[in-house]
Parts: C-alpha cells; structure tokens; sequence
C-alpha cells in the first residue's frame, strides 16, 4: 500500500514536485478539516432543527446573525496572527530558516492568547446591547445573546486552535490538524445532541446547549495542540524563553499583520451590515432563516476552494522564501484554473440540488417553513450563476497571503463588500423595491465585479511576487 498520500509533502516537494498534485496534497487535509470544522456549525442547526416540534425561525435566525458579529471581533486579531504566522513560518521554511519560523509561532502564540482574553470579557459584556442595536426582532436578538456569551467565554478555545492549524499548514502539514479537529467533531456530536436535546437526563437548553457543546469540543482540540506543541518536537514548538514579545518582531509583524486584520475586520462588518439590511426586509425572519441554511449549503461547498487555497499559499510562501520565482508564477497560474474548474462543478451541483440540500435543514413541520424554504431556493437560484467568478477573488486571496502582502487582499476584500454588495444590495431592495430578491441579485452582482477586479489586480500589480524575508541568494541554482 502507498502511504505517500497519508504524510504531509516535505519541502523539496512543495518547492520542486508537480505543482498540482502537491497542490492537492496539502490541501485535500485541508479540505476534510474544513468540513469538521463546518460540521461544528451545522451540528448546531441540526439538533435544533429537531428540537420537539421544530425550532422556531427566531432560533434559526439567532443563530445565523450570531455568526457575523462573532466573526467581527475575532477578525481583527485573528486575521493579524493568521496573516503573520502564514507568511513567516512558510517562508523562513522555504529559505531554510526553521528558527525564525518558530519565533514567529511563539511570538504570535502569546499575542492570542492575550487578545483572544480580552475580546471575550468585551463580547460578553456588550453584546446583547450591540444586537438590540442593530436588530429589532426581540425574540431574534434574545437567542443571539445566548448563544453569543456563552461562545465570547471560550473564545481562546477558539482562537489557539487556528494559530496551531496555520502554523502547521504553513509547514506544509495539514494532516495534524486533521486528526485533532477530527476529535473535537466527534465528540461535539454527542455533547450537541445531550444538551440541545436535553438526552441522558440532562436538561434541555436548546441554543444555549449548542453554544456550550462548542466551546467544550474546542477546548479539548485547544489542550491536544498544546500537548504536541509542548513536546519540542520538530521545528515548531512552544518555547518559554521565547514566548515574551519582541521588539524586533514587531514592526515586521504589523506590516504584514495589520492590514489583514483591518481587511478582515471590515469584511466582517460589512457582513453585519448586510445581516442588519436583510432584517429591515418586510419578511425579515423568513430571510434570514433561508439566507442562513442556504449560507451553509454554499460553506460546505466552499470548503473545497478554502482547502485548495491552503495549498497554494503554502506552496507560495515557500517558494517566494526560496527566492524560486519561476515556482512560484508555476502554482499561482495552476492554482488558479483548478480554483475554477472546482468553483464551476460548485455552482452546478448547488443548482440542481437546491431543494434536497435545504430541506436538510428546513424541516416541514416547523414554524414558517415554507416561507424560508422559498427564500433559500430563490437565493441559490439568484446567487450559483456568479460563483465562477470568485474563483479569481478566491484565488487572489490565497497568492496575497502567502506572499504575506496584505494590502491588497484588503482592498479587495473591501471593494467586494462595501463597493460593491452593500450599496447594489441597497439599491436593488429598497430604492427599486425588489426586496429579498434584490439583496441576493445585488450579491451575485459583487461576486461577478470582485472577481473581474482581483484577476486584473492581480496581472497589473506584481508585487506579490517579492517575499517578505531575504531568500538565500543562492537557492534558484541549488534547488
């Protein structure tokens, strides 16, 4: 039997094997970790779902506006340490500087810890105020907030786990992370189903249960990473001495890191804005509730992109820390045209699998189901016809990332929601009177403009192409 497939490529692959297939091999682990990791959120719908005599639409709909707002105070600081970790752990690899690499894991290990702390007492203590705000359905907003405190408790459990994965993706092993997101599913399962359920004598908490179930799952992921990372085996490791911030790091680390953090967190936002603009819709609750089954069908299918995009950022990284440009156009043109065949096979099977996929989720006998399955059909309907064009947006996103230059990964992320998502959204639902089928004809319609905007981006600017260390000078000849 071929266990080749079973290890993670060593870096003479990732910097001289067949673009594609390497390609594949870091990012297939990707891919089945991003199904787990999906599999926490979808858990959660589905044993709500089967709450006695279905859950109410108020439920559905707190649990998908609980998401952006989540998404919004995490973002800054994780979009920061995912940036930096990924950029100088698979360069300093790629030029054969494992030291270097390994400070930056320490370095960026302390500053989560610390900012993941802070953001939860933050979310915690002003969340419920932030959703009245923002959302005037009180029975929406009641459910967010249980659901949202209880997630703001644990979220260094939530934090740490994600450093961990892209500091070993970066590396070019996605199989470790694999495995120990593979142990929080399955034990999330079990713990969703007795405390949601209220199965094995334990009460029934409903949303809240979910929010617990979570959190607990992402602790025991938190405490394996930190066993392994402990054990000071292999280049990356926590290390005492050098978990303490350096000064020398820091000017390098909010280069790289503090524009995807601001583009991070302002596409978050701009996600709250249109969660906040589809609750002013005359049938708000029946539109947030199948916008957000239908969301998840799309996550699962994205899951695909995100991992092949894992590949091909670690693939650029190494290859721009090697000084091996050649390589490195070689895996963004690749990855590229795989990125679109992927997306187009996407876009097909959500299209003509639209009412099975929803009714996962919807089930007929709860609270205004038909009302949400109808917007989730007409959204997939509006929105599969766009998706080829992400592939480009995609595909840009994960070349900026491992080049480690983030401003315009930034830009983009900004123009296709706050040039282009928002203001169509807007304009198609309330100044033309379109309503729910105008938020997502205005959303497709961002797909099409972000992804035309990123390819060109993209062979207009090559700035991409310089590292954000100094490759060895000699590497292109030795290699």
């Amino acid at each position: 039997m071929n266990t080749r497939w079973l290890s993670p490529p060593g870096r003479e692959e990732i910097l001289g094997g067949p673009a594609l297939r390497t390609m594949f091999r870091i990012g297939g682990p990707a891919v089945l970790a991003a199904v787990l990791h999906t599999a926490y959120n979808l858990t959660d719908a589905i044993f709500i779902g089967l709450l006695p005599g279905g859950a109410p639409q108020a439920v559905m709909a707190g649990i998908q506006i609980s998401w952006p707002f989540v998404w919004f105070l995490v973002s800054f600081i994780g979009g920061f340490v995912g940036a930096v970790v990924t950029a100088l752990v698979s360069q300093n690899i790629g030029a054969r500087r494992p030291e270097a690499a390994n400070v930056a894991l320490n370095q960026l290990f302390t500053i989560s810890v610390v900012a993941s702390v802070v953001l939860g007492i933050v979310g915690f203590a002003f969340m419920p105020q932030a959703l009245r705000f923002f959302i005037h359905e009180p029975a929406v907003t009641e459910q967010a907030s249980l659901y949202m405190r209880i997630i703001f408790l644990g979220l260094p459990t939530m934090m740490l786990p994600r450093l961990f994965s892209d500091a070993l993706s970066a590396t070019g092993d996605t199989l470790t992370p694999l495995l120990i997101i593979l142990v929080g599913v399955l034990l999330n399962i079990p713990l969703d189903a007795a405390l949601v359920l209220g199965l094995w004598g334990l009460p029934q908490l409903g949303i809240s249960g979910a929010a617990i179930a979570t959190v607990i799952a992402q602790a025991v992921s938190t405490a394996i990473f930190l066993a392994i990372f402990w054990r000071k085996r292999g280049a990356l490791h926590l290390d005492r001495a050098a978990l303490k911030v350096q000064r020398a790091w820091v000017g390098r680390t909010f280069r790289i890191g503090l524009p995807a953090a601001l583009g991070q967190s302002s596409v978050a936002l701009g996600f709250v804005v249109m969660m906040v603009g589809i609750g002013k819709l005359g049938n708000a609750v029946a539109a947030l509730s199948g916008y957000g089954v239908a969301d998840r069908v799309f996550g699962l299918l994205f899951i695909a992109t995100d991992g092949l995009g894992v590949g091909i950022t670690t693939m650029i990284g190494q290859a721009l820390g090697a000084g091996l440009l050649d390589r490195t156009r070689e895996v963004a043109r690749k990855g590229m045209q795989a990125l679109f065949l992927i997306v187009v096979l996407e876009a097909a099977f959500v299209y003509f699998a639209r009412v099975p996929l929803l009714r996962i989720f919807i089930h007929g006998d709860a609270a205004g189901a038909a009302d949400s399955l109808r917007e989730g059909i007409r959204f997939i309907e509006l929105f599969a016809a766009s998706m080829p064009f992400l592939s480009a947006f995609f595909a840009a996103q994960a070349i900026y990332r491992g080049s480690g230059h983030n401003v315009p990964s930034a830009i983009l992320g900004i123009l296709r929601l706050w040039v282009f998502r928002i203001p169509l959204s807007y304009v198609f639902a309330f100044v033309l009177g379109m309503g729910s089928d105008g938020v997502w004809i205005g959303m497709s319609a961002s797909n099409v403009l972000s992804g035309l905007v990123a390819l060109g981006y993209l062979a207009w600017k090559g700035g991409w192409q310089r590292s954000r260390i100094d490759p060895p000078a000699s590497e292109e000849a030795t290699a």
